[in-house]
Parts: C-alpha cells; sequence; structure tokens
C-alpha cells in the first residue's frame, strides 16, 4: 500500500471515533437528566385510607316484631250532657221565690221556686166545697132509693116511681165523682205551684225571676245531668259497615292534658249529614266527677277491631321518598334501604303493620342520618360493661 493511501485510511478511522465520542456524549446527558428528573418526581400518594363505620346506639334500632294491632278509625265531635230537661210552669201565676241559680247542683225533689198560690187556694176550696155537697146529695139520694125499693117489694109504689128515685141516686153518684175529680186537679196545681227538681242535676239557666208572673207551660229552668255525657262523632259514611254498637272509643278533651277518655258506641244515625258525607255516631262517657262539660270538643280513636299478631314495626322507623315508604335495615355490619308495604297502623301503640319487605327479628333504624350510602358500613356498639369494683387495700 501507497504512503497516499494509508494516510486516508487513518483520516476516516478518526472522523469516525469523533462521532461516536459524540454520540456517546449525548448518551450520557440524556442518562444523566432522566436520573435527575426521577430522582425530583413526587412520589405517588398513598390509597385514601377507608371511612370509618357509622356507630349505632341500642336505641337507634328497632327489632321486627309480632305485635296485635287495633284498626283505629280518628272521630272528632262535641259532647253534650246525655240527660237535660227544660222545667216549665204546670200552673199560672206570680214567682214568689226562686231559690237556685246558674252553676248549682241540685238534688230530685228540691225546691227550686214558689209560685203564687192564693187563686189556687181558693180554686181548691171551692172544689172542696162542692165535693161536700155532692156527697151529701148522693146520701140523700141513696136513703130515698133504699125505702123505694122497701116499697117497691110490698107493692106500695109503682115500678116507674122506683126507677125515678134510682135514677136520681145515679145523677148524685156521677157528680160526686165529677167534683172529687175536680178536687184531685185542684190539688194537684196546688202542689205544682211549688217547683221541684225532677232529676238530680246541675241547672244551666235560669228564666224566671221574683216577681214576674208566668203562665202554664213557661219555661223556668234548664237542668242537665253531667253523670252521663253523649259524644257526637262524625264518622266518613265509608267506614260506617266497619262501625257497631259496642265498639269503645278513646279521645282527649282541651284542658285535661294526657286524661284520655273512654265512650262506647251507643246508636248510629241512618242519614248522612246535610252537605257532607259524614254519619253522626252517638256514644255514651260515663262522668262520675262531672269534669266533662257539655259543649266540649273531643278528638280521638274509635277502636273497630284488632288483628292477629303479625310483623310490626314502630313508626318512626317508616320513613318516605316520592309517597313510598322504605325503611334502614341494619344487616351484617351495614345499612342498607328497602321498600316496604304498609298495613295497619296504631297510634296509640305507635307501631305500623308491615305487609311485605320485612321478617320479625330483623333491625331497622329509628335513628335519623343527614348523610347516607346504600350499603355503608355500620357497627352496633354494645353497653358499657361496668366497671370492677375497686380492690380492697391490702392488710398492713
Amino acid at each position: 500500500m501507497s504512503t497516499m493511501q494509508r494516510g486516508v485510511e487513518r483520516a476516516v478511522r478518526f472522523r469516525l471515533s469523533g462521532k461516536l465520542a459524540a454520540l456517546a456524549v449525548v448518551v450520557l446527558a440524556a442518562g444523566l437528566w432522566l436520573a435527575s428528573a426521577h430522582r425530583g418526581a413526587p412520589k405517588p400518594a398513598a390509597a385514601a385510607a377507608a371511612p370509618a363505620p357509622i356507630e349505632l346506639a341500642g336505641a337507634d334500632v328497632a327489632a321486627v316484631s309480632l305485635t296485635a294491632l287495633s284498626r283505629e278509625l280518628p272521630v272528632s265531635g262535641s259532647l253534650s250532657p246525655l240527660v237535660q230537661t227544660t222545667v216549665k210552669s204546670k200552673v199560672a201565676g206570680d214567682v214568689l221565690e226562686v231559690t237556685v241559680r246558674e252553676g248549682q247542683a241540685v238534688k230530685k225533689g228540691e225546691v227550686l221556686a214558689r209560685i203564687d198560690t192564693r187563686y189556687i187556694k181558693a180554686t181548691l176550696d171551692s172544689q172542696q166545697a162542692n165535693l161536700q155537697k155532692a156527697r151529701a146529695d148522693l146520701a140523700l139520694a141513696k136513703l130515698n132509693r133504699d125505702n123505694n125499693e122497701a116499697m117497691l117489694k110490698e107493692h106500695f109504689i109503682s115500678q116507674n116511681a122506683y126507677d125515678s128515685v134510682a135514677s136520681t141516686y145515679e145523677a148524685d153518684l156521677a157528680t160526686m165523682k165529677a167534683a172529687e175529680a175536680q178536687v184531685v186537679l185542684a190539688q194537684l196545681s196546688w202542689d205544682d205551684a211549688v217547683v221541684r227538681a225532677p232529676f238530680d242535676g246541675t241547672v244551666e239557666t235560669r228564666q224566671a225571676q221574683p216577681g214576674e208572673r208566668v203562665d202554664i207551660d213557661g219555661s223556668l229552668f234548664t237542668l242537665v245531668d253531667l253523670s252521663q255525657m253523649e259524644f257526637q262523632a262524625l264518622a266518613p259514611a265509608s267506614e260506617i259497615p266497619g262501625i257497631s254498637v259496642g265498639q269503645i272509643a278513646q279521645f282527649k278533651v282541651g284542658g285535661f292534658g294526657d286524661r284520655t277518655f273512654k265512650g262506647r258506641v251507643e246508636r248510629i244515625n241512618p242519614m248522612t249529614e246535610q252537605g257532607s258525607r259524614s254519619i253522626t255516631v252517638y256514644l255514651s262517657v260515663p262522668n262520675p266527677d262531672g269534669a266533662l262539660k257539655g259543649g266540649m270538643f273531643g278528638q280521638g280513636v274509635l277502636i273497630m277491631d284488632k288483628t292477629e299478631p303479625r310483623p310490626a314495626i314502630p313508626l318512626a322507623a317508616v320513613r318516605s321518598e316520592a309517597g313510598l315508604p322504605y325503611v334502614l335495615v341494619f344487616a351484617d355490619g351495614k345499612i342498607s334501604k328497602r321498600a316496604l308495604t304498609l298495613g295497619v297502623h296504631s297510634e296509640e301503640q305507635g307501631v305500623v303493620e308491615v305487609l311485605n319487605g320485612l321478617k320479625p327479628g330483623e333491625q331497622v333504624l329509628l335513628a335519623k342520618l343527614d348523610e347516607f350510602k346504600d350499603g355503608e358500613a355500620a357497627v352496633l356498639k354494645q353497653a358499657a360493661a361496668a366497671s370492677p369494683a375497686p380492690a380492697a387495700p391490702a392488710a398492713k
């Protein structure tokens, strides 16, 4: 090989080694940059911690239980005394005395008022005198009839003569009976001039005042007997087939707090109230202490019938969404939403029958949850164990 050829070959090799060196420098710089970037990058965040389960107390849950429920109908109405009357005057005259006032309790036969009896006394005296005269006339007519009967037997007088005397006796007998009746009427008027209470009760109103003149059948007093009240309740006509005599209603009256009164269905009106589709049901209410007064208003429920024991839950456990009832069920450490079908509910018992959706023994939530996800974990806290008693100090 010539000297010229060897020079060219050395030049080519030099150029190739320079390019390789430059490429190596570039690769090394890129590696250093990547290493630096990797060291400066933030480390990936650790996985988010799982949320703590909802803690439930024993009072927050209730078990589905078999309960006998009562079918109840809300009722409301007014109270009135079962026995009440207006005492009227049976005679005409001036009122001499009034012995009672409104709100006063009276006993049967107690004097309420007295009416002037001077005219009545004069009438009674006149009728008694007429009776005495009628008795005297009858005695004379009887004597004549007896004498004429003896003479007729001896044929001293004719039959016609005897019949005339006998007719006079019969007429005098009728006159005496009429006189006796007039005396009885006059005596009744005399007695009626003293107005008495027809039964034990309370004076509601007093229409007569001393010095006033009253006519026959004029109103004097209104008496009520508060020992037995009547509760007139309105019930929808559609519920009447389920109402019968003997059913019991429980109701409350304003002003008596939590006191509950009971009434028994006695009668059912055969017609609906004018302008409504309601029918009046009449209930008798014992009121031995006289606490209830006429005109008071009561609200309650009529117990129509009772069911056999069926699954039931507290009313407080029932929730609603879009008008559909549901409950939150606690099972297997989770809370889940469940729709259900409800039946008879009892406000007094505070429970409602479950027709479908729950089984006896399952637990439902009573507590209100502001934020809740279906299937969220929950745990029922157990009652704290009683702390052990402190150990006695060691004897020295």
